[in-house]
């Protein structure tokens, strides 16, 4: 199963038998006051700071967010979009809860995009999906409904079945669907590592779709932050899991997610892994 994004000049493929896949996260105004009122008053430096600063550290696509409350999302979200292209060559995963917003995202995007996300809520299906099905993008679906997060991971599985079927009935192909299994914290929830696991297993197996997940929700609260998200995404990796949104600006992470490849064996003769050793001897 393969899931193909694009930007006018970049394809990145995401799948089982592909390299792991790095969503940079930090154009993302949630938690960051100075970046919120920067983008709500119009100035992007920020964004374009750290756009080109993960796509140096070696992401292959980037989550853009505007979620500013009281804020005209729609517009700041196009706009951000459209400055993102400007200047880097990866494709993007639009992300707004608003769906007026993801509607915008998708107009001023060139190529084919991520769209972060859909829900289980029957509402917010027959709302995102038609917009997934008319601009022939990839959907990140997420295994929570208007029931809430369950910690049983059967019932999250039952929700991304849900999602994944009725994509389908949009005409929308199942390679375009990613299920998000919902990184909880792991700090609250003790089984959290273990029930994604679960989920993304069989995502693979039963629905054959690849998986996505926000990684840095699993480290929530708890100290040594990158150091458990590293080693939450390489045991991600080996349940099946073949992309997240994370911070590629962490050693740690990268580290691990390169430590990953080649125990999946996507990094033929260990090339990246050597050259990553080799690069930081020579400095």
């Amino acid at each position: 199963m393969e899931t193909v994004l694009t930007s006018p000049t970049k394809s990145v493929r995401i799948g089982p038998d592909h390299p792991f896949v790095i969503i940079g996260e930090r154009i993302n105004p949630t938690g960051r006051k100075l970046l919120a009122a920067e983008m709500a008053a119009g100035n992007f430096d920020r964004v374009r700071k750290d756009a080109l600063a993960q796509v140096a550290a070696g992401a292959h696509m980037l989550d853009v967010n505007a979620g500013i409350p009281l804020a005209d999302e729609p517009g700041i979200l196009a706009e951000a979009i459209r400055l993102v292209q400007s200047i880097t060559d990866v494709p993007l995963c639009i992300d707004s809860s608003i769906v007026k917003a993801l509607e915008s995202g998708l107009a001023a995007y060139q190529g084919k995009p991520l769209l972060n996300s859909v829900t289980g809520e029957d509402e917010r299906l027959e709302a995102v999906l038609p917009l997934v099905a008319q601009y022939k993008c990839a959907v990140i679906g997420i295994s929570n409904d208007e029931t809430g997060i369950s910690e049983d991971p059967a019932v999250r599985f039952g929700i991304a079945k849900k999602i994944v079927e009725r994509a389908e009935s949009f005409g929308i192909p199942r390679e375009d669907v990613l299920i998000d299994p919902l990184a909880m914290p792991i700090g609250a929830v003790r089984m959290a590592g273990q029930s994604l696991f679960a989920i993304v297993r069989r995502c693979r197996e039963e629905l054959g779709v690849n998986c996505c997940c926000g990684a840095s929700n699993i480290s929530f609260g708890l100290p040594g932050r990158p150091q458990l998200n590293g080693a939450f995404i390489a045991m991600a990796m080996a349940a099946g899991m073949s992309c997240a949104i994370t911070n590629p600006l962490e050693a740690e992470i990268k580290t691990m997610i390169l430590a990953g490849d080649v125990m999946m064996g996507h990094d033929p003769d260990c090339a990246r892994w050597i050259r990553k050793f080799r690069a930081e001897r020579d400095t």
